[in-house]
């Protein structure tokens, strides 16, 4: 018995030492970072500022591959089942980690057993903004418009079960009135018809809705975060409307497949870390209305569990089912 005990031992020694030594010259060669959709989207724009910064960091290449597809799934799946040797990265998102599971009937992917959080780059929080000819210019006034006059406010979203389209279902539940979901092919889409009148209101983007808003071809009503947008700093929260709780900001990390060896994990914690405390990158994610909110890889595997749970009760409220 002692004897296998020893073997035991020794061998989780060599394991440490093995996981140390990897740890201590990782990385040897470039990283890939997946992120599941197509490039000029806000993930993009964080996913690519994130790379760059912790390519210098780090002194190899972190190289961006947008795999889209399945509403973030194809992707996400796909570094799931990737070697776990810190050389496949994700970036992680509230659509693909906390909606996606739900949404899906099989999305091929557990967000708690088949990933190893990093650690959490920030949130976005999404607007909601409706015509200038719209009658209401608070959550208040909408609520009473919609209350009086019941399944005929129409609401635009980047399409069906997308975040903004069960942001729209949460703020209808939450406020306890019917809307009627209008989708479209992408948040562009949805912007043009509000624009034109054809919808009253929508959910999008802060950096889609920003310009029009400024331009007051859109009113801004209020925004799905905790906190006030610095990009739209006179635009109340949903919770200063009188929503209490609501939170509906869209959030960024980092994972990698789970098996992860840990010291690697914690060397890209700090990695990212570092590139979160660099002027560039706050100037970059902050003109896309992203709040950097770092943290240990802990802080994200509680954050996942927590998101997910929340965003499955929405998603099953709201009766939306993808393949």
């Amino acid at each position: 018995m002692l004897k296998k005990w020893l073997c035991v031992a020794a061998a989780v020694l060599v394991l440490g030492a093995f996981h140390g030594a990897q740890a201590q010259n990782y990385p040897t060669r470039a990283i890939t970072l997946v992120i599941p959709f197509a490039p000029g989207g806000s993930t993009s724009i964080v996913g690519r500022a994130i790379a760059d910064k912790m390519s210098e960091v780090l002194g190899e290449k972190v190289v961006v591959d947008n795999r889209p597809g399945a509403g973030g799934t194809v992707g996400t799946k796909a570094v799931a089942k990737s070697d776990p040797d810190g050389y496949t990265l994700l970036l992680g998102y509230t659509g693909t980690l906390a909606i996606g599971p739900s949404l899906y009937k099989n999305p091929g992917y557990d967000p708690r057993k088949d990933f190893a959080p990093i650690g959490m780059i920030g949130n976005a929080p999404n607007s909601l903004v409706v015509h200038p000819s719209f009658p209401a210019k608070s959550v208040a006034e909408l609520i009473a418009y919609a209350k009086a006059n019941p399944d005929s406010v129409n609401f635009g979203s980047a399409g069906a079960g997308t975040a903004s389209h069960i942001t729209g279902e949460y703020f209808a539940r939450a406020a306890g009135i019917k809307l009627v979901h209008i989708p479209y092919k992408g948040t562009g889409p949805a912007l043009t018809d509000l624009l034109g009148g054809h919808i009253p209101m929508a959910f999008a983007p802060i950096p889609a809705s920003h310009p029009n808003v400024s331009a007051g071809k859109l009113r801004a009503l209020a925004v799905t975060s905790v906190t006030r947008s610095g990009l739209l700093p006179d635009v109340p929260t949903m919770i200063e409307a009188g929503l209490s709780s609501f939170d509906a900001s869209l959030y960024y990390g980092l994972v990698s497949p789970a098996g992860t060896p840990r010291p690697i994990v914690d060397k890209l914690n700090k990695a990212l870390r570092d590139a979160l405390a660099s002027d560039e990158v706050k100037k970059q994610l902050g003109n896309d209305g992203t709040e950097i909110t770092p943290g240990t890889p802990e802080d994200y595997a509680d954050f996942i569990d927590k998101d997910e749970k929340k965003w499955s009760q929405l998603v099953k409220a709201s009766g939306v089912e993808q393949e």
